[in-house]
């Protein structure tokens, strides 16, 4: 595509996703459907520059006042993915003069909001919790995120695994935390590997495994993943279970459900039974109250310990969303808590960062069930797991290792959190 071509979707692109009424991902892949004729270097290309606006945006709304041409042009140009000479190829005079200056200026010298690019609802709570450490975690999340790996344990081993994809000219290494994980460089056609075909590999972040793995899951157990989604932590707790027992997964949209079909079929798991509720306190919910082993609760959230990867959800949310979605979260916890039978785990998880859907949450239900359910410090479950440097990855309680609390930049994972109890 000629540059000025590809400039102009670029633009286009960036003036959709900036409305923020879906998705960032859902938008991109909206307009790639729309426009089969792009190439995949043309995608990467426009998938990236919009992707570099949604995390810098604040420094680029700082630069681009000075600029010509229409603002989404502007931010095109700036978060721009791809050779510096190809860009400038498509531009005028004007906005190569005023590209160099923007270039020139020291990022280090501006302004906190034009460094962080952060919503200013989300820097504090932030602050609060890291100290110091809050720049490593900005640094972090406008890198973007790697791309990790689930070796799917019922049927491989992660060493043979990771020759199989050397010999397929991916370089794959052992995740630090995760004894089935994998992170490889870059971002190659998995899909068209025998590997993911035969259902080898799924793409899960070390962290989500890790969320997997506290549940602990035994051979012929029945277990409820009361959130499942698409399924990939349902996929890994199957695994776990050795394809024994019954494994419910448990969403009230019926379409992420969906996902987790062709994904199921792969694994081989026959354990797995997907089922659409219509919300907390359904039937099927309450049929089953009472005769759980194990519950994995992975709440909606805010998903703000995904901004790596979805950096539109910083801008699309504020605080009293995050607020309106602990008073959910703390509902679905205590609804599925009632499946579980005395000595039955039950793990709360999330993929946020913020206290309000964290800590908070685990301690009301810690107070309000105090009759029925003990706390469980998950550093030892990890540890007993053979899960390397457990203590690292918890914070909290008398231990400093009653919770899993994981950051991008200290653990180069999502942000994830997993609170855990046992009923008495």
């Amino acid at each position: 595509m000629h540059p000025k071509a590809l400039l102009d979707a670029c633009a286009e692109l960036v003036r959709l996703t900036l409305k923020f009424d879906h998705p960032a991902d859902a938008i991109v892949s909206r307009f790639f459907r729309e426009n089969k004729g792009l190439g995949p270097r043309e995608r990467a290309t426009m998938a990236e520059t919009v992707y570099t606006v949604l995390r810098k945006k604040q420094l680029f709304d700082h630069f681009a006042p000075s600029g010509s041409g229409s603002k989404e042009r502007r931010l095109a140009i700036l978060g721009f993915y791809g050779p510096g000479d190809f860009l400038r190829s498509a531009l005028t005079d004007q906005e190569k003069n005023w590209l160099d200056q923007c270039e020139q200026v020291k990022v280090a010298d501006l302004m906190e909001r034009h460094r962080h690019n952060l919503p200013e609802w989300l820097v504090q709570p932030l602050k609060e919790q890291l100290g110091a450490e809050f720049w490593p975690l900005v640094e972090s999340l406008n890198l973007g995120a790697g791309l990790d790996l689930r070796v799917n344990a019922l049927t491989s081993k992660r060493s043979d695994l990771q020759k199989e994809l050397a010999k397929a000219g991916i370089k794959a290494t052992p995740t630090p935390y995760s004894p089935w994980g994998l992170r490889i460089d870059g971002k190659p056609a998995l899909n068209k590997l025998d590997a993911f075909i035969r259902g080898a590999i799924e793409v899960q972040d070390e962290g989500s495994q890790l969320l997997a793995m506290l549940l602990d899951a035994k051979r012929g157990e029945m277990v409820v993943d009361f959130c499942a989604g698409a399924g990939g932590k349902t996929l890994a707790i199957g695994a776990c279970m050795r394809n024994t027992g019954r494994l419910y997964a448990f969403d009230t949209s019926a379409h992420r459900l969906d996902a987790l079909k062709p994904r199921l079929a792969r694994s081989g798991l026959s354990n797995v039974h997907p089922a659409a509720i219509a919300h907390e306190r359904d039937e099927r919910v309450k049929r089953l109250s009472g005769k759980i082993d194990r519950v994995l609760v992975d709440a909606p959230c805010s998903g703000l310990g995904t901004l790596r990867r979805n950096p539109d959800l910083k801008w699309r949310q504020d605080m009293k969303a995050v607020e309106e979605m602990a008073a959910k979260q703390a509902a679905i916890l205590q609804s599925a808590a009632r499946l579980l039978k005395p000595g039955g785990r039950l793990v709360y998880a999330t993929c946020s960062v913020l206290p309000q859907e964290n800590e908070m949450i685990a301690q009301a239900f810690s107070e309000a069930n105090a009759d029925t359910f003990a706390p469980l410090d998950v550093g030892p479950v990890l540890a007993d797991l053979k899960v390397e440097q457990a203590a690292t990855l918890c914070s909290g309680g008398d231990s400093g290792q009653r919770y899993l609390r994981l950051w991008p930049h200290r653990h180069q994972t999502d942000g994830f959190f997993a609170a855990a109890w046992v009923r008495k």
